[in-house]
């Protein structure tokens, strides 16, 4: 069942919308304007914070049992347990359409959907970027890299530890989301395929190949990102010691800033070189199930999120300067963003979103398999082992494994 906008002014709930979720500015800043949903809705919401790992545990118990919350804070490593446990449920069946959800950037909506359904309307998110010193590459006479082969020879040659500078920087740090997230991009690059049918293809020379590109280019990586993941990459870059990265997108927003950034104005942004695709994630919010059992109950909860995430507030994020908290194409393709970002940011991020994919296995066992090759690539990455087909058949022995489960 669809439902039109048309009972959105006129819905009445009558009992508040608890969330749980974890803190984000934007969901602070809706605590300015609770009268405005009150009288959408005939209600109000409250939202209970947690950290990241806390809020993933409880809201994997609240949603298995009691079911106290009406929304979930939901992000890329869970809404594949969620949606397949049955404790959340298609958001566009609640979600009313004047709100547009195809205003979202398409590489969040391709990170919430999952079998074919959306689950989640983004709070946050995003793909990569390139993003390099145009300083360093003007100096060097090196055009900014658009292939993969380029960005190899570019990195390579503006490293120059002696002088302070490194060709690029990457994650390090065993994880599904650490230095896994880096790789992935490389992996699909070079046509990896996380199943051959119904069987693991995780030894493939796909994978062969990504990951001994990975190891080359860490030769040109500052000291601490071999161990090190988000802050120890995009710290090196915002110190001024990275001649070029490809990272997530809040990196621009914090390259832009004065306050994290020591490169402020001699930054530039461009896409991926190619075929190296964005790793496309978000975090949003999504109608739980258990608690919402009756229509109308999942049109309030479907209601919320679309106020809380719709133009408007995206708007006043704009406004408050919000940087990771924008999702939507028309404001990051309006005047105001460029006006407070520059031009080049807002082409930047508009030419990702097309390339931007889900790399990851969109799957509950996800966490434990990324976890397992965390391991081992930190292992290869720091020397303690030095054979990278032998770490990825036992890569595979583990998720074949992992797949009968």
């Amino acid at each position: 069942m669809s439902v039109s906008a048309t009972w959105a002014g006129g819905l009445s709930c009558e009992k508040p919308i608890k969330v749980l979720a974890q803190p984000r500015d934007g969901l602070t800043l809706l605590e300015n304007y609770r009268d405005e949903f009150k009288k959408l809705s005939g209600t109000n919401f409250q939202i209970d914070y947690l950290n990241e790992n806390d809020r993933r545990a409880k809201s994997r118990a609240d949603a298995s049992t009691v079911g106290n919350y009406n929304v979930y804070y939901v992000d890329e490593a869970n809404v594949a347990l969620f949606s397949s446990s049955n404790w959340i449920v298609p958001l566009l069946d609640y979600y009313p359409s004047d709100y547009d959800f195809a205003d979202f950037d398409p590489g969040r909506q391709k990170v919430a959907t999952v079998g074919g359904k959306v689950w989640f309307a983004p709070l946050t998110g995003g793909g990569d970027l390139m993003v390099y010193r145009k300083d360093v590459l003007e100096a060097a006479g090196i055009q900014p890299p658009k292939t993969l082969d380029e960005l190899i020879a570019a990195a390579e040659k503006l490293n120059k530890p002696d002088q302070g500078i490194y060709g690029i920087a990457l994650r390090g740090a065993r994880g599904s989301g650490a230095n896994v997230w880096r790789w992935m991009p490389f992996f699909k690059a070079y046509g990896g395929q996380w199943f051959d049918g119904d069987k693991p293809a995780f030894n493939s020379e796909a994978a062969v190949k990504a990951t001994e590109t990975y190891l080359r280019l860490f030769k040109s990586s500052p000291p601490g990102t071999q161990t090190g993941s988000w802050d120890e990459s995009t710290g090196a870059f915002l110190a001024g010691q990275v001649a070029v990265l490809v990272e997530s997108t809040p990196l621009a927003g914090m390259a832009l800033d004065p306050k994290s950034s020591q490169v402020v104005g001699k930054v530039g942004f461009l896409p991926p070189p190619t075929p190296l695709p964005g790793g496309g994630y978000g975090h949003g919010l999504a109608i739980a199930a258990k608690a919402n059992t009756d229509e109308t109950s999942r049109k309030c909860a479907g209601l919320f999120i679309a106020w809380a995430t719709s133009k408007q507030n995206e708007q006043r994020r704009l406004d408050e300067h919000q940087f990771g908290e924008l999702n939507r194409t028309s404001v990051l393709s309006s005047k105001q963003f460029a006006d407070i970002y520059g031009p080049d940011l807002g082409k930047a991020l508009a030419d990702t979103g097309k390339i931007t994919a889900v790399n990851f296995w969109q799957d509950r066992r996800w966490p434990e398999l990324g976890d397992k090759w965390g391991i081992l690539l930190e292992e290869l990455i720091t020397g303690t082992r030095t054979d990278v087909k032998g770490a990825l058949n036992e890569l595979q022995t583990f998720a074949e494994g992992l797949a009968k489960k």
